[in-house]
């Protein structure tokens, strides 16, 4: 299918695509993000859509594919921060669709992070991305020990709201 045929089936179904992305991530940001990343995966991909295939189908498999996979980073980021947390929360990293069911729901977790305060999620959300202290206060022009002390606010918030959800 060449490619401006392609992109009119996006573009005519990309309400239907934010509407699963949003059911998926619970959260409007992460959903745009998931919808953006999946259209660009089609793209990036055309050459693999078999022309008899369902094209709906396999845009809905591509986006739930990056969910899962954004889902796996998420937890293998989060399995870095404190090791009290981690032990509490229990969150295990799924190693295939049938455990992704029994694992800690990411939904409940994007809640949680996303009740944080912006001046706190931000560096949290730096740092499960894989920044140092010292990274993350420069990008944020604030002193390291700022730093600390909003990240371990966060985790203390995160660990009482998980407490309260077990």
């Amino acid at each position: 299918m060449e490619n401006s045929k392609i992109i009119n089936k996006i573009v005519a179904m990309q309400p239907e695509l934010m509407s699963f992305a949003f059911k998926l991530t619970a959260n409007q940001d992460s959903a745009n993000d998931l919808v953006q990343d999946s259209i660009l995966k089609a793209l990036d991909n055309t050459q693999k859509f078999i022309r008899q295939e369902n094209f709906k189908g396999w845009m809905y498999t591509i986006m739930r594919n990056l969910f899962i996979n954004n889902y796996r980073r998420s937890v293998r980021e989060l399995n870095f921060l404190d090791s009290n947390f981690t032990d509490y929360a229990q969150i295990q990293v799924a190693k295939d669709d049938d455990k992704f069911e029994e694992t800690y729901d990411l939904k409940l977790l994007y809640r949680i992070i996303n009740k944080l305060p912006d001046d706190t999620k931000q560096p949290f959300m730096m740092f499960v991305s894989g920044l140092k202290y010292k990274e993350i206060a420069e990008k944020m022009d604030l002193p390291i020990g700022t730093i600390k002390s909003r990240l371990h606010f966060a985790r203390k918030k995160l660990q009482k709201d998980l407490r309260d959800f077990s």
